[in-house]
């Protein structure tokens, strides 16, 4: 049941912006996308971390709670949202595959429908790590320049900072930090209150080991230091006089890059935070329980902008109070070198998971996720030696079920599967009946498969044979650094 007096909200809110189209003095949007992040914000409840500005931005806005990605690994995930359409309706569902294969006539960047209406589209910032030009799409693109999908692929005006010339403008900014990455200790190291691991709270499918807490510490900092770089933006839109014509959306991209979170269709790896602030014309301090899809965001920018959503978009604009969404579906294919096929139903209640390749487990070694994931070789050894429970046990298995079903109200850390259990038996027909349908309705609308070999097989492979101490550390649960490992790897190979 929609929540009546938000429908009124937003319907106000459409009029309003409806009257600044006419007078062009439509609002302009900033779309804030952190790396690899669940709902881990201190707003969201989650302990020991400090994020006033995204307090502040919750309390003046909306905070969203049952957000969901479309795909838990990056780029699916964000070529689903540039077209406001499922990623695997549009043959952009294996990851760091078809780069070279331009999107169907009919799908657009919904960038390229911004600019057709008269905004500026701006790539990044220049305050924020690497700047935050991040795209990473499943199909043909460029940064900058024109669009028409045969011959011009850019989704972009410009980069990293917004004028006041460029209003209305649309601005993507990409926040880096909580991406795993080598510069996880340095931002520690700098803060001026690093979080402390004895403090932290695991969930419990995770082993109370101290490098796993550290772990999670650092990941925190991160989360801490993006808070940051999101105060220091809304500091430059009031300094430029535009704070209060700016709707922002704060979002991920997928989840946390740990144990049952990017890459897999648990609620780790889907839930997502969505936070929307625009305190000119929303009440703050609201709590919008609505099922809603990442590429529900799409279809509601474009509408803010004065714009109808095209047929073709898969996503719902959530302005409208006519949208009618109950679930969500969610797919993870390829992914580097693993193969995958799996399938996920979201709804307000359950999760409904299809395995479609079983044999294939959790821990698949996949080498990126080697160099990226402490709690999974302490776990490993923790397992060699009868000291993980059951609840832990479950992610190391030598195999997945066919199917999982999870009651994520009673059970949020999916640690009972259902789908055995008789009592669950309509509700898992249920389950399986909308997960034929949204088979059929997200078909791929062409069977194009290109993908790219992935480096981090290599890497791995020659930082075992050439730097088995290093090995021996990343087992004992250190982060050695990819980067590091790739430099070297690339100077090695070309002596």
């Amino acid at each position: 049941m929609k929540n009546n007096n938000l429908i009124i909200l937003l319907f106000s809110l459409i009029t309003l912006l409806s009257c600044q189209a006419q007078s062009d003095e439509r609002p302009n949007i900033i779309w804030l996308m952190a790396e690899d992040i669940s709902l881990d914000l201190e707003c969201y409840g989650m302990p020991t971390v400090k994020t006033p500005t995204f307090n502040k931005l919750a309390e003046e806005g909306m905070m969203f709670t049952n957000c969901f990605v479309t795909n838990p690994i990056c780029s699916p995930s964000r070529s689903a949202m540039m077209t406001g359409t499922h990623q695997v309706k549009i043959n952009a569902h294996n990851h760091r595959s078809n780069r070279d294969v331009a999107l169907p006539k009919e799908i657009k960047p919904f960038t390229h429908l911004l600019r057709q209406a008269g905004y500026t589209t701006i790539l990044g910032h220049h305050g924020v790590m690497k700047k935050g030009r991040k795209i990473d799409c499943n199909f043909k693109t460029e940064p900058l320049g024109k669009w028409d999908g045969i011959e011009n692929f850019g989704l972009f005006d410009k980069y990293d900072e917004f004028l006041p010339q460029d209003q209305p403008f649309f601005n993507q900014i990409q926040l880096l930090a909580t991406h795993r990455g080598d510069w996880w200790t340095e931002v520690r190291e700098k803060s001026a209150h690093p979080v402390n691991p004895d403090d932290v709270v695991l969930p419990p499918h995770y082993a109370d080991h101290p490098a796993i807490r550290l772990d999670w510490a650092k990941y925190l900092d991160q989360i801490e230091y993006i808070d940051n770089e999101v105060k220091m933006i809304l500091e430059e839109l009031e300094q430029k006089g535009m704070a209060d014509n700016t709707i922002i959306f704060f979002i991920g991209d997928n989840g946390r890059c740990n144990i049952y979170g990017k890459g897999y269709l648990h609620d780790a790896g889907l839930r997502i935070p969505l936070i929307m602030h625009y305190p000119k014309n929303i009440k703050g301090g609201q709590i919008n329980k609505d099922i809603t899809a990442a590429t529900d965001i799409t279809a509601t920018i474009l509408e803010l902008a004065g714009l109808e959503v095209p047929d073709y978009m898969t996503g719902q604009s959530f302005l409208d109070g006519k949208s009618d969404r109950q679930e969500c579906y969610g797919a993870r294919d390829l992914w580097d070198e693993i193969e995958e096929k799996v399938r996920a139903i979201s709804t307000d209640k359950y999760r409904y998971i299809r395995n479609h390749k079983p044999e294939i487990p959790y821990d698949a070694h996949q080498a990126y996720l080697e160099f990226y994931r402490p709690a999974v070789h302490v776990m490993r050894q923790l397992k060699k030696e009868g000291k993980l429970n059951k609840d832990q046990l479950t992610f190391f298995a030598n195999s997945k079920p066919k199917e999982e079903l999870y009651d994520l109200q009673n059970d949020p850390f999916e640690l009972n599967n259902l789908a055995e259990n008789p009592d669950y038996a309509e509700i898992l027909q249920q389950m399986r009946q909308k997960m034929d349908q949204y088979d059929k309705k997200m078909a791929p609308m062409s069977n194009i498969y290109k993908p790219i070999h992935p480096k981090s097989v290599d890497i791995l492979q020659w930082t075992k044979e050439n730097h088995p101490e290093a090995i021996k550390e990343m087992e004992a649960g250190q982060e050695i650094g990819f980067k590091k490992y790739g430099d070297m790897y690339r100077e090695a190979i070309k002596k």
